[in-house]
C-alpha cells in the first residue's frame, strides 16, 4: 500500500514539498504519495485529524501553523522544544511525534554543500524569530568561537540567547545585542533569518560587520540577489548563498525520519536555485 504524507498551511500553492518529496521517493525506491494541504486557520486540528483518519504517516508544517504543530503534537523532540515551533510530524497511533529540521538542515547546508565549517567562527544570526529558534541548537552544536543573535527589539535577542545558553553544552559564549550595537564587530558568518527580504528591506547593518572571507547566508529562498545579499556584496562578500539548500536538507532529514533513508539532495537543489543576480 502507498503511504501517504502531505505538507499543511495557509496559503500552500507555494509550497515546493511535493515536487522535492517526489523527486526523493523516485531516487530511494519509497512507495509513497506526497500531496499538500490547505487547512482553514482555526482548523489545523481538525485537518490533521482527517489526514490520520483516512491512512497519512506524517505531514511537513509550513506557515502558520508550526505553533499549532507544537500544541498538537504529543512527543516534541528537543529540536522542537527549543524552537517553540514544529515543521514535520509523524503518526503512529495514538501518537504524534514531532521535529524541527530548519536548524538541523541550515547547517548541513552550510557544512556540505557549501563547505563552511562553523566550528571556531564568529556567528552573527539576525532575527529573533521562529527561524532563529530553530538554528540555535544546530549551530551551537558546531562549536563556534562565539554566537551574537541581533534583534531590532533588544529583550527579544537578549531573551534568546539566555535560551540557548541553557542548551549550550559546549560551553559556546551566546550574546542577544542590538543592531546599534555591531559597531566594531565583524564576522565569519552571517544568517539573515529575519523577514526583511521578503518586503525588499535593508537591514540596517554596518558594512564592517562582514569579516574577510565571510559568508553571507539568507535564509529565505528563490528571492535571488535579496538587499541582505546585495549589502553583503557591497562590503566585498564573494560567499553568498541563499536558503536552497536548507529547504532540501530539511526535507532530506524529514524524509530520513520518516523512512529511515536519507536521499541525495544535490538533483533537487540544482533544479530550485535561482541565480543569486
Amino acid at each position: 500500500m502507498t503511504d501517504r504524507y502531505a505538507v499543511i498551511g495557509n496559503p500552500i500553492e507555494q509550497s515546493k514539498s511535493p515536487l522535492i518529496h517526489t523527486a526523493f521517493a523516485q531516487v530511494t525506491g519509497q512507495d509513497l504519495a506526497y500531496t499538500k494541504v490547505l487547512s482553514p486557520l482555526d482548523e489545523f486540528g481538525q485537518t490533521v485529524d482527517a489526514f490520520r483518519a483516512a491512512g497519512g504517516r506524517g505531514m511537513n508544517v509550513t506557515a502558520p501553523f508550526k505553533l499549532d504543530a507544537f500544541a498538537y503534537a504529543t512527543d516534541l523532540a528537543p529540536s522542537a522544544q527549543l524552537a517553540g515551533a514544529v515543521n514535520a510530524l509523524k503518526f503512529e497511533g495514538d501518537k504524534v511525534f514531532a521535529e524541527n529540521f530548519d536548524g538541523v538542515g541550515l547547517v548541513r547546508d552550510v557544512l556540505h554543500n557549501l563547505g563552511f565549517q562553523l566550528q571556531g567562527r564568529r556567528v552573527l544570526v539576525m532575527g529573533a524569530g521562529g527561524a532563529t529558534r530553530g538554528a540555535l541548537l544546530p549551530i551551537l552544536m558546531q562549536g563556534p568561537a562565539e554566537l551574537v543573535i541581533v534583534n531590532r527589539t533588544v529583550a527579544k535577542a537578549q531573551e534568546l540567547a539566555a535560551l540557548a545558553q541553557k542548551s549550550n553544552a559546549a560551553g559556546v559564549s551566546v550574546r542577544g545585542i542590538g543592531y546599534e550595537d555591531l559597531q566594531g564587530e565583524s564576522f565569519d558568518v552571517v544568517f539573515n533569518a529575519t523577514s526583511a527580504s521578503l518586503t525588499a528591506q535593508v537591514p540596517p547593518l554596518p558594512l564592517s560587520v562582514f569579516a574577510p572571507g565571510a559568508l553571507a547566508y539568507e535564509l529565505a529562498y528563490g528571492k535571488g540577489l535579496t538587499p541582505f545579499l546585495q549589502l553583503a556584496q557591497q562590503a566585498g562578500v564573494t560567499r553568498l548563498a541563499d536558503g536552497v539548500g536548507m529547504l532540501a536538507e530539511q526535507a532530506a532529514e524529514a524524509f530520513l525520519w520518516w523512512r529511515g533513508v536519507r536521499p541525495d539532495t544535490r538533483a533537487v537543489i540544482d533544479s530550485l536555485t535561482v541565480p543569486l543576480v
